[in-house]
């Protein structure tokens, strides 16, 4: 070895690491820096998606403020003279009507929660605004709104009525005598031959009409117990009885034991027989509410009227438990629900509009206008095999009656309704009755009568679309 000099071959192997090192070195900063510019970017894109979804939930958030705000722009309307109705005093002179808070807002429809004298109602409109509603086109051509007779105004507002239910002239006249089962519905006041209507009155009216949830509980409420009813209004907002909605992560799906207690409250009793049934029993009660509810809907009006957002929040109970439907933006009678499904396709999926569906023809690339599944299918689907599943009944699952329920409610899921009558008839009639069997022996066997609920005992204010 040369003294001083490089051991032979060494020379080359330390070189070599060293410039290894150095070339690591190097890659490490370069993805170093494109892994903190990946980061860097991605955080970027997370805090502005944070923003714009913060700006879209503010921009639509139910708040105190500006629900009250509304109402106030509701009051200075009605003080101007532009809006009127039977609540509009109690809710701006008298202040009868008492704000607590906001349950709901979206795309301008606002739900609120109140007490009008004393009891609790919700306040509902679709649209914030009374300006954004249209306003009654003949109006304009008027020098006065006294010109209008009330057969004007009851042709006016059935040819609404029809337009937001998708019932053609035609189908009016088969349930009896052309405007008069409809204009039946609007009171006593659209029959009087020498009643005038102030223009308040009818913009206020022509507001509600518009909104085809209001049109549906005022239509349905004189012929069903199991709609919400509508107690008053004032311009475009309208008030419906408060009653406690479903939910689906309660295993009941209703509070029993708030039913339990507004039934003692309403006069049944600590003593009385409501106070003694038992969980199950309500649970058998509700469901037989539900059979009647179905039962009703399919068969007691002209045309069948489809539910297409079967939901435990879209329903609620009276303290008799009366199923009530309490959100029925999203229920069509058979015409419109005909021409809702009425569509391009290329498979059965393109054919579902929310829990109403139909086939697709696939010669016609069209889906069928006849409705598939049924409302008592869904129900079945979403609310009683839930209800009546082996986890929930534990150790009576095994009994003969809960086994044989269990095989209905899973038959009743399988069940189509596209049978060759159009009504629902045939098979889905038979698990209908099955159904409505097996809880009524369920009841008997708890020692409880299988009488149902009644409709809403409400008594003194009777809403009427003119009487507001």
């Amino acid at each position: 070895m040369v003294p001083g000099g490089l051991v032979p071959g060494g020379g080359g192997r330390a070189g070599g690491l060293c410039l290894l090192r150095w070339l690591g070195l190097r890659l490490w900063s370069r993805r170093g820096t494109l892994v903190f510019a990946l980061l860097w970017f991605g955080s970027w894109l997370f805090l502005n998606g944070l923003v714009l979804v913060h700006r879209s939930i503010m921009s639509d958030y139910c708040t105190d403020d500006k629900s009250k705000r509304i109402l106030h722009r509701l009051c200075l309307e009605f003080a101007e003279g532009s809006v009127t109705g039977d609540m509009c005093d109690d809710l701006c002179v008298l202040g009868l009507v008492e704000y607590k808070r906001c349950l709901y807002y979206e795309n301008g429809k606002k739900v609120i929660e109140a007490r009008w004298r004393g009891k609790p109602v919700i306040l509902k409109s679709k649209l914030e605004n009374f300006s954004s509603y249209e306003p009654l086109g003949i109006l304009d051509y008027q020098d006065g709104a006294e010109d209008l007779s009330p057969m004007d105004v009851v042709f006016y507002a059935t040819l609404e009525v029809r337009n937001s239910l998708g019932l053609a002239e035609d189908d009016e006249e088969e349930e009896g005598g052309g405007n008069s089962s409809l204009s039946r519905l609007w009171g006593k006041k659209l029959r009087s031959p020498d009643k005038t209507y102030s223009r308040a009155e009818l913009a206020s009216l022509w507001s509600l009409l518009q909104q085809e949830e209001y049109t549906f509980l005022r239509v349905l409420q004189d012929l069903s117990s199991h709609v919400a009813q509508v107690l008053g209004s004032c311009g475009h907002f309208y008030a419906v009885e408060y009653l406690s909605a479903g939910h689906a992560w309660d295993q009941n799906i209703f509070s029993l034991d708030e039913a339990a207690a507004a039934a003692a409250g309403a006069g049944a009793g600590p003593r009385g027989p409501r106070s003694r049934w038992t969980t199950r029993q309500m649970v058998h009660r509700i469901a037989l509410s539900f059979l009647d509810m179905v039962w009703h809907f399919d068969n007691d009006f002209t045309h069948r009227l489809h539910l297409c957002d079967i939901k435990p929040e879209n329903f609620a109970i009276r303290t008799d438990l009366t199923v009530v439907a309490i959100d029925v933006d999203m229920a069509f009678f058979e015409p419109k629900m005909r021409d809702i499904l009425d569509q391009n396709c290329s498979s059965d999926d393109d054919c579902n509009f929310f829990d109403c569906s139909s086939r697709c023809n696939m010669d016609k690339r069209r889906c069928s206008r006849r409705r598939r599944n049924t409302n008592l299918q869904v129900i079945c689907e979403k609310i009683f095999r839930p209800w009546f599943s082996p986890t929930l009944l534990g150790a009576k699952a095994g009994l003969p009656l809960q086994v044989e329920l269990q095989r209905a409610v899973q038959e009743c899921t399988e069940t189509d309704g596209d049978v060759d009558d159009g009504r629902g008839q045939g098979r889905g009639s038979d698990v209908h009755r099955r159904l409505l069997d097996v809880l009524t022996r369920l009841l008997q066997e708890g020692g409880a009568s299988a009488d149902g609920g009644g409709a809403w005992e409400g008594k003194g204010h009777v809403h009427t679309a003119l009487n507001f």
